[in-house]
């Protein structure tokens, strides 16, 4: 059984600031809400966080590593990052990037998020308070944190609508 003791927060590879997720994150982790678990934020060009352990950027495999062992995940809301936490045994807890304070050229991040939301496939954090609230729901219930499906029986799905796709297409 694989150990889930860290809460990991990426605010991904944009060239944007978001500063608004790393300080909300730092936020938490001053107030002492995390309960001993280790953190750390992949906080590329953001301000770093004073609380938390941090680096700007990972490399993929190291980010694989982190959400694998994460108790919580922290993300944007970047559908590759989403998909990842779901197929590493999370339901990611995300902050969309908002253009309207210049954290991305638009807004097809709170979109996408919203709808993620709708059909329970991710956790959505719209203010700080929501942010904390979800972080502390994790630590005390990770349960309620893992998808209802494993990344294998996804994979596993995949393989076999490929397979019957592949059956009505193929020319006789």
């Amino acid at each position: 059984m694989r150990v889930r003791d860290l809460v990991f927060v990426t605010v991904g590879t944009d060239h944007h600031p978001f500063d608004r997720l790393v300080a909300w994150a730092d936020a938490w982790m001053a107030a002492g809400r995390n309960e001993g678990a280790p953190c750390l934020v992949q906080s590329g060009t953001s301000t770093p966080p004073v609380h938390m352990e941090w680096r700007d950027y990972v490399r993929y495999d190291e980010m694989v590593e982190a959400m694998g062992r994460s108790v919580a995940i922290v993300c944007h809301g970047g559908p590759a990052t989403i998909m990842d936490a779901r197929r590493l045994g999370r339901v990611p807890i995300v902050v969309p990037r908002q253009s309207g304070l210049g954290e991305h050229v638009d807004d097809h991040q709170c979109r996408f998020a919203a709808r993620m939301a709708e059909i329970g496939e991710v956790h959505l954090a719209r203010t700080e308070d929501e942010l904390h609230d979800l972080l502390d729901a994790a630590l005390v219930n990770p349960e309620a944190f893992e998808p209802a499906l494993s990344g294998d029986e996804i994979a596993a799905a995949v393989r076999r609508f490929e397979q019957l796709v592949d059956g009505l297409v193929r020319p006789r």
